[in-house]
């Protein structure tokens, strides 16, 4: 399992560097083609938010992670990340601190995000203890 999370940990470091080249053959190369993005906004597909990227309607220049968090089941996936997301959406400049849960599914040996959650992140950090471990918000 150890190396399955190395795995998952290389592959969101890379894909947060695709997303600052703003390439979108890069960046889809991360998702399957079920993937979607939920935001506060609704839920988009990958043609949708790659065509995005491909327009320049949205731009990222920052993608950093404070907090990671990754856990595999089998073939399944799920990294959650706390971070910095900054860019231009419609030619509007955003800096956004907020969590990302991913769902990753391998298939074949590949893993490929199906999934994509954010939610806005508070600055300050909560920890509570319990029996089984720590829930941080």
């Amino acid at each position: 399992m150890e190396r399955e999370k190395q795995e998952l940990l290389t592959l969101a470091k890379v894909w947060d560097e695709a997303m600052v080249k703003n390439d979108p053959a890069e960046i889809g190369g991360f998702m399957a083609d079920e993937w979607v993005i939920i935001g506060s906004d609704g839920i988009t597909s990958k043609s949708a938010f790659l065509k995005w990227i491909s327009s320049g309607m949205v731009s990222h220049n920052r993608m950093d992670v404070d907090e990671l968090i990754i856990n595999v089941y089998g073939d399944t996936g799920i990294v959650v990340g706390r971070g910095i997301s900054a860019g231009t959406f419609e030619g509007q400049n955003f800096s956004l601190y907020e969590w990302s849960t991913n769902i990753f599914i391998r298939t074949h040996g590949v893993w490929l995000c199906v999934l994509t959650m954010l939610t806005p992140a508070n600055n300050k950090r909560n920890d509570i203890q319990f029996p089984g471990g720590t829930i941080s918000f």
